[in-house]
């Protein structure tokens, strides 16, 4: 068992952290100052993210995510996702690997027409617009994607979609030109036959952006969004797939993008590790250094053993997508949902302890991962959803021997 980069990822990694030191980290206080003259509730675009877009791509860091542009496997991405979390604000964007983007991409790349292709990826590839995921609503319980309500009804040579969404990311950006929208087609079908998915232009009459929500206080330049539907037309051709596909396609979208959200909560971890390791070095209490405080010491070793074992299992869950598909991987996928995020969490919390009130102010990146790395918990179906799939494999799970 070799548990090595291969010398493809070593290469791209490596860049990636030069990227990083060399013009992220450094552009950080220059995309917070921007946002703060302007107003942090300002959806406007940081200049400094189109020239690290720019820089990006001049260095090849551009759609890695996706292995039919980069020639990277999930594994290979997995470690490249894993640094960029650790600027996870700006790191995925300025390569084009941001979510809810790459998501959509992928949906296109397996589901789209030559025209939907054309119409929506191919911007979306160079990065000249970005686009929504409009699944969740306000009105029922979104962890179970069957209750879901918004109605998408043919009506000849178009559908008409009725209904709300909430917490759809990016759409306060006005470069969110698109949504993927959906809704039941066949409220009467069968549970999993009743959704389908549409494409609906942001400047379609009847599409109201109704607010942006902010999480945890903090409001995301990007926002996440509530809209409202009001007999919303598009062409019967924005389709994505055919009638009932919905729930296939979320369920295919969604594999590898939890490799891609587990490792950039993992960076988020090292790089929340690191200032607690910087800070108990530097600060003394009782005589003598933080660093030398048997609780503390605690801390720091657990979240090493922690962060080091999530990233095996989320390693291991993207071979098993290389090797055998999303569904040969699904238990993995449901495990590391839980797993990653709540590390993340954990991480971040012994950080902002050791931090003291520098941990829970804006003195640190340290309150702003943790709620990021908390909302992850929820985003993506919550833990006790992934939590209820991993119990029902392993109770079906074929034993070698029963005693």
């Amino acid at each position: 068992m070799d548990f090595s980069l291969s010398a493809r990822a070593e290469d791209v990694t490596g860049r990636m952290w030069d990227f990083m030191r060399e013009r992220v980290f450094p552009a950080e206080p220059v995309y917070d100052a921007w946002r703060a003259a302007r107003g942090h509730d300002d959806h406007g675009h940081p200049p400094v993210l189109e020239e690290l877009k720019a820089e990006a791509r001049a260095r090849g860091l551009w759609n890695l995510f996706s292995p039919e542009h980069s020639g990277l496997s999930n594994l290979e991405y997995a470690s490249v996702a894993e640094v960029t979390g650790w600027s996870p604000v700006i790191a995925p964007e300025a390569t084009n690997c941001g979510a809810p983007d790459t998501g959509n991409m992928e949906t296109l790349m397996l589901f789209g027409t030559p025209e939907q292709q054309e119409r929506w990826l191919a911007p979306l590839l160079a990065g000249e617009i970005r686009s929504g995921f409009a699944m969740t609503e306000p009105d029922v319980a979104s962890s179970d994607a069957r209750n879901i309500q918004t109605s998408i009804v043919r009506d000849g040579d178009e559908y008409v979609v009725n209904g709300r969404k909430w917490w759809t990311s990016g759409a306060a950006d006005e470069r969110c030109q698109v949504f993927i929208v959906m809704g039941k087609t066949d409220p009467d079908g069968e549970p999993h036959r009743q959704q389908s998915m549409v494409l609906v232009p942001r400047d379609t009459p009847g599409l109201e952006i109704v607010r942006h929500l902010p999480v945890f206080g903090y409001q995301d330049q990007h926002g996440h969004s509530e809209l409202r539907f009001t007999d919303v037309r598009v062409p019967a051709a924005n389709l994505l797939a055919g009638e009932g596909d919905g729930f296939m396609i979320a369920q295919a979208r969604l594999g590898p993008g939890r490799i891609h959200h587990c490792m950039r909560a993992l960076g988020m971890a090292e790089r929340a590790l690191m200032l607690m390791v910087e800070r108990a070095k530097a600060r003394v209490a009782f005589g003598r250094p933080l660093a030398e405080q048997g609780t503390v010491r605690e801390l720091i070793a657990r979240s090493r053993i922690e962060i080091d074992s999530a990233r095996l299992l989320v390693l291991k869950t993207a071979d098993l997508i290389d090797r055998h598909g999303a569904k040969g991987a699904r238990t993995e996928i449901a495990a590391i949902k839980v797993a990653a995020p709540q590390v993340a969490c954990d991480v971040i919390d012994r950080a902002i302890q050791v931090h003291g009130g520098a941990g829970v102010s804006n003195d640190t990146v340290l309150a702003r991962f943790y709620a990021s790395a908390r909302t992850l918990r929820i985003v993506d179906g919550p833990d006790a959803v992934h939590v209820r799939s991993v119990a029902r494999e392993e109770l079906a799970r074929e034993r070698p021997w029963h005693g």
